[in-house]
């Protein structure tokens, strides 16, 4: 067998390989290649020595070999001279009506008929009244029916008129859909990203066959309508915020318009909402700031950010009582620049190193008041002090498009901007609230591709904010949604996901 450089070899692992995954892994190596061959006549056009130029290969070789094999995940453990002591032990949950008390629990009695014979005496035994119990996880397949709706007709003596009992309000009048298939539709598609044509799939093997795949999206449209006003709620709440998150990511439109279109997000720890827009220009954040109480905005290192702030803040210079927008970088980010070549550049460690003892300080920070949060984070100052001085004294070692001064760079540009966190109290360590929101959305447009059209944007764009709102504040959306759904039917005002998770609180 002949190993190659990529960690298969030429037959046992390429013949393992699907058609799919052969032709996806040949577009990276080609990919690849073709950026390689460009940045190797760049490096001669800049006369780099041939250990400069080693450097760079090895560099390209080992960030080609991570991105096909090496693992997805960020995770790193600093070194540690301490023994840990072992954890102790979890109690043993031995039945499912202790793990999962809130499921209802049915009894099944399991008798002997006609009674056995005593084996010692042969006597017929009779029942003592004690039971051997045991317990099972069981789970009710989803069940259709068809709903026949009879209001009733009043007549008269006279024979002059006919009434009717008046229909039930409901979300779509006149939908040969109940309530209760549209909640389902809505909610396997936007909260569990499951695909229309599955979900079609899946009725059929219940027993529903043929069930139209376009007459369920219509009825998410006919739902976004519905609940779009707690949704301009949720929006409310973030441009009232001090601080706001911000991250977009783009978004597929499969039909009309050829331009890309984005996801743009923004968020507080309770509130979210999102806005699909056929650009990425600065424009659209500069549109949601100047409308806003924003002073502090937590992003990513984007153009569009900061022309959006620099916008904002020329409008509330003209007004002395406005707050200019300060931005606050995503520490994230920053980490993630070292953490990619930390194989190839051993020197990335002392970062990753300070990161962790940040991200542990961070972490104990977790529900404290905000003197208590202060004095925390000032122990984080000496650390990025530290790497701030060793970026310094580092950067003028390493060649420009290395990957390494990349890293360098990116932490002593935005140095401001990662450490505003240390200051101010009430700005989160980085955006990855923001972008766990943006998780779903993703995952739904690699599941079904895109929307068909701007309306459909929309649509994704007000359920997922709802959905997404659910869990930031740790609620089920199944009952939130089910509940805005019973209080609008009934005329009352709609409501954020925050504002049900407050209702929910017991009163003192």
């Amino acid at each position: 067998m002949v190993q190659s450089d990529f960690g298969f070899t030429n037959s046992s692992k390429i013949d393992s390989f699907s058609r799919e995954e052969l032709i996806k892994r040949y577009q990276i190596i080609s990919d690849e290649l073709a950026r390689v061959v460009k940045e190797n006549y760049e490096l001669r056009s800049l006369k780099v020595t041939d250990e400069q130029l080693r450097m760079f290969l090895e560099e390209q070789l080992g960030e080609l070999k991570n991105t096909l094999y090496g693992s997805s995940s960020e995770r790193y453990k600093k070194p540690s001279i301490k023994p840990q002591t072992p954890a102790p032990p979890k109690p043993r949950i031995k039945k499912p009506s202790d793990r999962y008390s809130n499921i209802p629990v049915r009894e099944q009695l399991i008798a002997m008929n006609p009674p056995p014979n005593c084996q010692a005496c042969g006597e017929l035994m009779r029942d003592s009244g004690m039971t051997e119990d045991s317990e099972q996880l069981t789970v009710i397949p989803k069940k259709y029916e068809i709903q026949r709706i009879k209001r009733v007709k009043y007549t008269c003596s006279c024979h002059g008129c006919i009434q009717t009992a008046p229909s039930p309000a409901r979300i779509i009048e006149g939908s040969s859909y109940s309530d209760e298939m549209i909640l389902d539709v809505v909610l396997s598609k936007y909260c569990d990203l499951i695909p229309m044509q599955r979900y079609v799939a899946m009725a059929a093997r219940s027993g529903l066959m043929d069930l139209p795949p376009q007459s369920l999206i219509e009825l998410t449209h006919g739902f976004a309508d519905f609940v779009v006003g707690a949704y301009d709620l949720s929006k409310q709440q973030v441009m009232q915020a001090r601080v706001v998150n911000a991250d977009e990511t783009p978004h597929r439109m499969l039909e009309g318009s050829t331009k890309s279109w984005y996801l743009w997000g923004f968020s507080t720890p309770e509130h979210c909402f999102l806005e699909c827009h056929d650009t990425r220009s600065g424009d659209v954040a500069s549109e949601i700031l100047l409308k806003s109480k924003c002073e502090v905005l937590v992003s990513d290192v984007f153009s569009g950010y900061n022309k959006a702030i620099k916008l904002a803040n020329e409008f509330r210079a003209k007004t002395p009582e406005k707050v200019l927008i300060k931005n606050a970088n995503c520490n994230a980010h920053a980490r993630r620049y070292f953490f990619k070549p930390r194989h190839r550049f051993k020197e990335a460690h002392f970062y990753l190193d300070h990161y962790h003892e940040i991200y542990q300080l961070n972490s104990d920070s977790k529900g404290k008041t905000h003197s208590e949060i202060l004095e925390i984070r000032s122990q984080m100052k000496p650390r990025f002090e530290a790497m701030k001085q060793r970026a310094m004294e580092e950067l003028p070692r390493y060649p420009q498009k290395n990957k390494y001064r990349k890293a360098l760079n990116y932490l002593l540009e935005n140095y401001e901007g990662l450490t505003l966190f240390l200051k101010e109290p009430d700005v989160p360590i980085d955006n990855n609230m923001q972008e766990g929101l943006l998780r779903n959305p993703v995952i739904g447009r690699k599941t079904w591709y895109g929307t068909h059209s701007e309306r459909g944007a929309r649509t994704a764009a007000i359920l997922f904010s709802l959905v997404e709102s659910c869990k930031l504040n740790h609620i089920n959306p199944r009952e939130y949604f089910k509940k805005l759904v019973t209080d609008l039917l009934q005329g009352r005002q709609p409501f954020t996901p925050n504002q049900f998770k407050t209702s929910l609180k017991p009163t003192p």
